[in-house]
């Protein structure tokens, strides 16, 4: 149950991330971004929210145990 759990999580995660860096990369080429500042920026959000899901992983972590 408890590694489903985490799968599960871990698969949303990796969604909500890889949709925030195509609204990203959306953005960046409406504003008329070259397509590698584009790949740049939508990679730098998706590293952005894996790191911020760690963290916040980290702090529930610290609180609980």
């Amino acid at each position: 149950m408890t590694v489903a759990l985490v799968l599960l999580s871990i698969g949303l995660v990796i969604v909500v991330a890889l949709l925030a860096a195509a609204g990203a990369g959306v953005l960046a080429r409406m504003d008329g971004a070259t397509y590698p500042t584009t790949l740049t920026r939508a990679a730098t959000v998706f590293g952005a929210v894996i790191t911020l899901a760690a963290t916040v992983t980290a702090a529930i972590a610290a609180l609980l145990g």
